[in-house]
């Protein structure tokens, strides 16, 4: 007994070591190229220099793997460095025994277009991730076993499922092997499980089996929420952090309830009160702790600051996109030092003809929300069918660039101080006083303050910094404010989009407008002519354009009107129950045609669905391909899924007594509707998606 006890502790202690530089030993660090990624209490270290890199989440088998590629493209070009994807386990062996790593579920794949596209990536394994799946994505077979032995028990350290979970994680390797960042692939990181509560011998077991498995990478992590049993062994996982702007999950039907307005404030803690717990005593995230003998700490890095937000049944949040850039600017004044956004792209969930992929009120295992049976497109920058959110997209790349070419500045600097607008981290001011529905009109920005450039001191600006190209300062202005610079004690009013002398320094401040189309690319700042997005392919630069199409319109037809309403009941977690396929006979129908004459490829083609009601469906020849529950914005469907099919449109009326969450504007479009309930559909436009050559006219 007294050696098995000695053995313990010293593989404790051997998993807890840090190296001679201060820096965390997790897996293996170096490329065969001999590029090196490690990490400190301060961030990430590329190749010897500290660097703030942003993080975004896209998830490859809920979007087309023909898609892969442009829209990894189009995440760079928003300014993301490190790809997140779930890896979820119902998608890929639905049936014990049966794997799927084919078609859009080809995670091999995906991680090979990561690596051409020269993006980092970090795959969160499981067994049980959550993202809104289906039982959290375990699969039903996995629940089957639980209810016929009660010593197997799921996301616990039983014998029966740490061995499937051996066998998950061994077929998943398998398809990322020779992938790893010590292959030279893009794999830098795995995050273990997923809000967990532990105990923490189960992630401590589940790593083991990881590393055994043979995921060597740079760094692991979990997500620092909730808390956890048990005491965490310091140094096994970089605990990662979130907030959001809102909440589906909520049961109550109101604005902003509970503690979601503290996210647009800056604060000397990083979890938020609205998903969960501070998990960590203040001295192992202090960045003067005496933790172990080389005082390390661990970073202040995020993976889910709301990008967006699904609408639940009950709630049907809508995000106006300005809630994306105060999220990022009161973590980075708050000390954070890697951004990470769930979600960055939204998708599709695949179709199961045994029941709905995503969550639902009496689905085991998740958080007990009904959430649309097929769509997630998360009001993310990047929709479900990769189109754009203007407002996130482009205010979210702006200090994204900002991060590319002055983050290793700022990780070196600490935050110096702090109240609930405003922090200040050496040279670097932010300052944030807009809240979601609460203070809309609130701004937000980061600017200098006593930096030292080139020569000269930057005393102050009114206007944010962009990105340096070739000697020269782009700032982008404060709408509202003067663009002016103070440079060694002298002021300079500067003239919007004109290059200028500010003392020793060019300069040059780009409206607001002309910023949407600046995209700096290869060391060059260039500018969409088309209203597009840049980004670059295998051969050229091109600009991405999303039209009305001029050549093909929808002819939309209702075959149906709609019954009286339903009466909406009550779910198991005693919020409103989204419908059933029963329902929807009582629905409006229409059947939507459209010319397919001298058209051979649809995968640029898109439906846009102005609907009003509660909730609508899409089927193609009897099955359906999308869903959506009204929050007062567009339906989207790819046309590649209805082509050669009868495709109809089905809309539930929404009773004005609903007992469902809606924000101001939609209620106040509810009231002004005649009659007890509200149904509409306003258009049917064929979306057409155009890839230009850079400085092409469109």
């Amino acid at each position: 007994m007294k050696k098995k006890i000695t053995f313990l502790l010293m593989f404790v202690l051997s998993l807890s070591m840090v190296s001679a530089q201060g820096t965390f030993r997790f897996g293996t660090s170096a490329t065969p190229e001999g590029k090196t990624l490690l990490v400190d209490s301060k961030g990430l270290i590329l190749d010897g220099k500290h660097i703030i890199p942003v993080m975004g989440e896209i998830h490859y088998s809920r979007v087309p793997e023909s898609e892969w590629r442009r829209e990894i493209r189009k995440m760079k070009a928003g300014g993301i460095n490190i790809i997140s994807t779930y890896i979820f386990w119902i998608h890929h062996e639905p049936e014990e025994g049966k794997w799927n790593w084919s078609g859009n579920h080809n995670l091999r794949r995906f991680v090979r277009i990561c690596a051409e596209e020269n993006v980092m990536l970090v795959l969160r394994l499981g067994p049980f991730c959550h993202g809104e799946v289906y039982q959290g994505g375990i699969p039903s077979w996995v629940h089957e076993k639980a209810g016929q032995n009660p010593k197997y028990k799921i996301r616990a350290r039983t014998p029966g499922f740490l061995e499937d979970c051996t066998e998950l994680y061994n077929t998943i390797f398998a398809q990322v092997n020779g992938l790893l960042w010590k292959d030279g692939g893009p794999v830098v990181g795995v995050q273990i499980e997923n809000e967990s509560r532990g105990p923490w011998d189960y992630l401590e077991a589940l790593k083991n089996i990881a590393v055994k498995a043979g995921f060597d990478v740079p760094f692991y992590t979990r997500t620092g929420w909730p808390a956890l049993r048990g005491k965490e062994v310091f140094g096994q996982l970089l605990p990662l952090y979130g907030d959001y702007a809102d909440g589906f999950w909520d049961r109550k039907l109101e604005d902003m309830p509970g503690s979601y307005a503290d996210a647009f404030i800056m604060r000397d803690k990083r979890m938020s009160s609205a998903i969960a717990t501070e998990t960590f005593s203040k001295e192992e995230l202090s960045e003067d702790s005496p933790s172990l003998s080389s005082k390390l700490s661990y970073p202040y890095f995020t993976c889910e600051l709301g990008g967006g937000m699904m609408p639940a049944y009950h709630r049907r949040i809508n995000i106006n996109g300005k809630e994306l850039k105060p999220l990022v600017i009161c973590k980075l004044g708050s000390g954070s030092n890697l951004p990470g956004y769930y979600m960055y792209h939204g998708g599709t969930n695949p179709y199961n003809p045994l029941h709905t992929m995503g969550e639902t009120q009496s689905s085991p295992g998740t958080n007990h929300n009904d959430l649309p049976h097929m769509t997630y497109d998360f009001q993310a920058p990047l929709g479900e069918v990769g189109q754009v959110f203007e407002t996130p997209f482009h205010e979210g790349r702006f200090i994204h660039q900002m991060l590319t070419d002055w983050g290793s500045e700022l990780l070196q600097m600490n935050v110096d101080s702090l109240s609930r607008h405003y922090a200040r981290r050496g040279a670097f001011e932010f300052y944030n006083d807009y809240v979601r529905i609460k203070n809309e009109s609130g701004t937000s920005h980061v600017t200098f303050k006593d930096y030292r450039t080139e020569g000269a001191t930057i005393d102050w600006t009114t206007v944010e910094p962009f990105c340096k190209v070739d000697g020269l300062i782009y700032f982008i202005e404060i709408r509202g404010k003067k663009p002016q610079i103070s440079v060694d004690g002298k002021v300079y009013t500067c003239k919007l989009n004109k290059q200028q002398k500010a003392g020793k320094l060019n300069v040059c401040v780009l409206s607001y407008e002309k910023a949407k189309t600046a995209y700096k690319i290869d060391g060059k700042l260039l500018y969409a002519k088309n209203g597009g997005i840049l980004y670059k392919s295998d051969s050229c630069i091109v600009e991405e354009v999303w039209t009305k199409s001029p050549v093909i319109a929808a002819t939309v037809t209702e075959v149906k009107k709609a019954d009286a309403p339903r009466v909406v009941p009550m779910g198991r977690q005693a919020v409103a129950a989204q419908p059933v396929e029963e329902d929807f006979a009582k629905a409006a129908v229409y059947t939507i045609n459209y010319d397919t004459s001298g058209i051979n490829n649809y995968d640029n083609l898109f439906l846009r669905i102005n609907y009003r009601g509660d909730v609508a469906r899409v089927y193609a020849d009897g099955r359906l391909v999308a869903d959506n529950f009204w929050n007062g914005k567009e339906m989207w469907v790819r046309m590649a899924d209805l082509v050669g099919k009868k495709v109809e449109l089905k809309i539930l009326p929404l009773r004005k007594d609903a007992p469902v969450y809606f924000q101001k504007e939609q209620k106040a479009m509810i009231e002004a509707t005649k009659g007890d309930y509200m149904l509409g559909l306003d258009s049917v436009e064929v979306i057409e998606r155009h890839t230009l050559e850079f400085n092409d006219t469109f």
